[in-house]
């Protein structure tokens, strides 16, 4: 009993650090991409998006460091999914979310591409190898790149335009990026162990752990980003955010798990798969039509998640 409160005292401090330090990465590079005059979508695909995804990479390459890979892949997933219809389902209630053409018919598009590629990678041989990892590192630094380019447009084509935001100083910046990255990383640590504890004490899979608890913790840096983007009117930063982070965590948090160490298929992941790309497509068709994701649908994606964590828990 007190090997399970210290453990779930552990995964709450691990949830706090990675939440805080987060905020503060994004905070500290937010700052520093405005200073450089990049507008808020392509922020929100990058250094938003990168930031709010570190929880994730922490989690998932301290799992494949200490052999826990069930719970690296099970958390990206479990992320994914959450990301898109509880996150995007939420700022929907508040207020509606308007995509962008090119987000339509770029960014949304290639999230589900790589969604399918890693059903493929994993499904042939049932595992994510070290060749699958550095592939989609490749893929990623391709990616990374486009961006660069796009907001280097963007940045010149403002050129002269007023500013009307508050930058931190670049002394701050530093210590916002140094300091969220310390607190990111020690925070995976605990939370992989914590919940790696509470698994093995309880019988539960590290599947189950990792596309619930471990999901929600490591996800609530979107929630939380999304939503005040959302209140703000900030819906380009909100909807970009989502859409950047489920690209991030499937090339970058698992390029780099799989790279450091293969990463074992279960049925129950690539099923887990199967259903991201099916609720991504809901979500594609929802925004396609009203180029928006208003109220209802948001009620429809919240409902489908909720029957969705029925079954896995029940399977």
């Amino acid at each position: 009993m007190k090997e399970i409160l210290l453990a779930v005292v552990l995964l709450f401090i691990g949830f706090v650090l990675l939440i805080k330090g987060a905020d503060f990465f994004v905070d500290g590079s937010s700052s520093v991409a405005k200073r450089l005059r990049v507008p808020s979508m392509i922020i929100g695909l990058t250094i938003v998006a990168m930031g709010t995804s570190l929880p994730e990479c922490a989690v998932s390459v301290t799992a494949s460091l200490s052999n826990n890979n069930t719970l690296a892949v099970s958390n990206a997933i479990g992320s994914n999914t959450f990301n898109l219809m509880v996150v995007c389902g939420m700022c929907a209630l508040f207020a509606s979310l308007l995509v962008k053409p090119e987000t339509l018919k770029k960014e949304f598009p290639f999230s589900v591409i790589c969604a399918l590629l890693l059903l493929v990678f994993g499904f042939t041989g049932m595992k994510l190898g070290r060749l699958e990892g550095i592939i989609m590192l490749v893929i990623f630094t391709a990616y990374l790149l486009r961006m660069i380019i796009s907001a280097k447009k963007a940045r010149e084509a403002s050129e002269g335009e007023k500013e009307d935001y508050q930058i931190l100083p670049v002394w701050k910046c530093i210590v916002f990026i140094a300091g969220g990255a310390v607190a990111i990383k020690f925070g995976g640590d605990f939370v992989v162990n914590g919940a790696s504890t509470i698994a093995a004490s309880f019988g539960l899979s590290q599947t189950l752990i990792g596309l619930t608890v471990v999901a929600l913790g490591t996800s609530l840096p979107e929630l939380v980003t999304s939503i005040v983007a959302a209140r703000k009117n900030e819906v380009d930063m909100a909807v970009g955010n989502v859409v950047g982070s489920n690209i991030f965590n499937i090339l970058l948090v698992l390029g780099i798990a799989s790279a450091i160490s293969p990463i074992d298929f279960l049925m129950d992941n690539v099923i887990d798969i199967i259903i991201l790309i099916v609720m991504s497509a809901i979500v594609w068709i929802f925004a396609w039509f009203r180029k928006s994701i208003g109220r209802g649908e948001g009620i429809i994606m919240l409902a489908l998640y909720l029957a969705y964590m029925v079954y896995i828990c029940v399977r």
